[in-house]
């Protein structure tokens, strides 16, 4: 192949890993529209609760810690969803609902806060947000429908040593109770928990620890990754649900065969629709209800696989809508049974891939792995799956099932996991026999860990930056 005819097909190939970061800006109409961006979900059982599952999910991508006085927060005009399948029909069949409102105490100063602020209700933390959640049974907007409590305060921004002196304290005062043994909710900025090199994944997917063999002149192996992500915040909503609660009929599945034993999970954002008037008539048209803007279960599905005319399409529909799709348009069809990515691969690192159909990808993205975390009659569709009847693992991988380690990616996503490398392998087609070979199964981005540790406990996702101490990059 000719050094020209190679550079078309990498421009071409390119437009479907444009953005890698997870669901980072991922479609051209959620950009105009951070507040609702979903950026990543994360459900695993509880290291230190293995009765409970938490869902992590996490909005406003690439939070720069010091942009202030006007903080970063949640829209008081959104509607924030969590929803579980738990029947593996592809309809959700429960759903925690959050709205948000905002408050100002003090309209005639422009600061966030007028002095040191030591607690949730401190009189010189000016500006502040409360949310309410709520528990729907069955579709999300006709099911039966319970209030969790009062209203909860949103933890507020991570300031600077005399704003927020004892910040751990802020966030921890935070964490509420849902009422009857309901679980535990967080809502507030954290640490972006993702960890990927952006900066060489866009410039045509550089590996910067993989020699790359088929460019003229060869391009040796010259570095660790860049996390790309790293000194950045996201606003985070974290909930942590006993597994009884979670579960078709009720109950813990006694083994991981059990026939309620997988859940889904995926999280979406809406905003209120709207009235139109034309000026200069009486022409009037008013649209109820809420649009969904952004749907985000499994990372990495509208950034690799969706291109360009289905990324804003995706982010309005719902997973029951996707079998329907996956089986009429050849368009998506082909888009997962014969990704992209997969080719960029044998073009600039000359590995050979598994033919198309990928059914193996057919099952990581839309109807889980047999016998590990594919419901029984299984529906396709996008979302995490996770068997809530495999323990806990004492020694996480962060490579998760393809290391053995049934507890982690893509049975469920702990924050540790390292979706990225896991994803390239995959794609690699290390579940696909004869394919779990060198390189294949030892592709990387060069970024295997996060920039800060995570916690021991609810919400484990770590504290948000300091805007005094904000040096992204370094």
């Amino acid at each position: 192949m000719t050094r020209s005819r190679l550079t078309l097909l990498l421009l071409t190939l390119a437009l479907s890993t444009f953005a890698f970061a997870s669901s980072h800006r991922e479609a051209p109409l959620i950009t105009e529209d951070p507040t609702m961006d979903n950026t990543d979900v994360y459900v695993f059982r509880s290291p230190d609760a293995p009765d409970t599952v938490t869902i992590i999910a996490n909005f406003v991508p690439l939070e720069e810690p010091s942009n202030g006085p006007n903080f970063y927060r949640f829209s008081p005009s959104g509607l924030y969803e969590i929803h579980i399948d738990n029947n593996g029909d592809a309809k959700e069949d429960i759903t925690y609902q959050f709205r948000f409102r905002s408050d100002v105490r003090n309209t005639g100063t422009f600061l966030y806060n007028t002095g040191p602020v030591l607690t949730l209700d401190d009189a010189n933390l000016n500006v502040r947000q409360f949310y309410t959640v709520t528990r729907v049974t069955g579709a999300r907007r006709t099911g039966s429908s319970s209030a969790l409590g009062n209203e909860f305060q949103v933890a507020p921004a991570n300031i600077g040593p005399k704003s927020t002196p004892d910040y751990a304290a802020l966030a921890n005062a935070a964490v509420f109770n849902f009422p009857n043994g309901g679980g535990k909710v967080f809502a507030g900025p954290r640490d972006d928990s993702f960890f990927v090199d952006i900066g060489g994944i866009v410039d045509l997917l550089t590996l910067r620890p993989v020699q790359q063999l088929h460019l003229v002149p060869p391009v040796a192996a010259s570095a660790v990754g860049v996390d790309g992500l790293k000194g950045f915040n996201v606003h985070t909503i974290a909930i942590q649900v006993p597994i009884s609660q979670l579960v078709a009929g009720g109950g813990v599945p006694a083994t991981p065969a059990a026939t309620n034993a997988v859940i889904g999970v995926w999280s979406s954002t809406s905003r209120s629709r709207v009235t139109l008037l034309t000026s200069g008539s009486d022409r009037r048209q008013t649209i109820g209800g809420n649009a969904q803007v952004s749907r985000l279960g499994m990372p990495l599905v509208n950034e690799v696989v969706m291109s360009l005319a289905f990324k804003d399409i995706f982010n309005s529909s719902e997973p029951s809508g996707d079998a329907p799709l996956f089986t009429s348009n050849e368009t998506f069809r082909n888009r997962v049974l014969d990704p992209e990515t997969a080719k960029l691969m044998t073009a600039l690192y000359g590995i050979s891939v598994p033919p198309a159909p990928r059914n193996d990808l057919v099952q990581v993205f839309l109807t889980g792995l047999p016998g590990a975390n594919q419901p029984p009659n299984v529906v396709p569709a996008e979302m995490i799956r996770l068997n809530v009847a495999v323990p806990v693992t004492a020694q996480p991988n962060r490579l998760g099932a393809i290391a053995n380690d049934l507890g982690g990616f893509p049975n469920g996503r702990r924050l540790a996991d390292d979706v990225v490398d896991i994803s390239l392998r995959v794609v690699a087609g290390v579940l696909v026999e004869g394919f779990n070979k060198s390189p294949n199964n030892a592709l990387t981005d060069g970024v295997d860990a996060n920039d800060k540790p995570f916690l021991s406990t609810f919400p484990y996702a770590p504290l948000p930056h300091q805007g005094f101490e904000s040096r992204p990059h370094n």
